[in-house]
């Protein structure tokens, strides 16, 4: 039978069965796992988000350079602003830079007309005005 505790001034050690919590030891031994796991993990989680805004941020390259494009045949000129693209329809909103956090783009705008139909000159391409680089090591500036 096991012996019991009896709480006041008197202090006995309890039998080695009925011992409960953990030693300084393990718990330092479960913090040095978790730490290990979280330093694996952190790096991981920040790299698949950087991922995800890189895919963004080429599917609105795309749209934007297919609407562009699709003003300038149906308009028989190059939008001056990408607002216009809204104005007219072709876009609800303009896309924002998921690099900057802002719907702003470098526009490049074209010097000479792209098509016999144009009749006058515009915005060309968009580009995104961060100054960071990808992960691939390419400025998001030249995408």
């Amino acid at each position: 039978m096991a012996r019991r505790i009896q709480s006041g001034s008197r202090m006995t050690a309890a039998p080695r069965g009925l011992r409960r919590g953990f030693t300084i030891i393990e718990l330092m031994i479960v913090m040095a796992i978790i730490s290990i796991l979280v330093a694996i993990a952190v790096p991981m989680y920040q790299r698949s988000v950087v991922r995800a805004k890189e895919s963004v941020l080429r599917q609105n390259l795309f749209s934007l350079r297919t609407v562009i494009d699709e003003f300038t045949y149906d308009k028989a000129k190059a939008p001056q602003a990408l607002q216009d693209l809204v104005q007219e329809g072709y876009l609800r909103q303009i896309p924002f830079d998921p690099m900057t956090g802002e719907a702003d783009w470098q526009t490049i705008q074209e010097d000479a007309l792209t098509s016999v139909n144009q009749t006058e000159p515009g915005i060309f391409d968009v580009r995104s005005k961060s100054d960071k680089k990808s992960l691939e090591g390419t400025p998001y500036s030249e995408w």
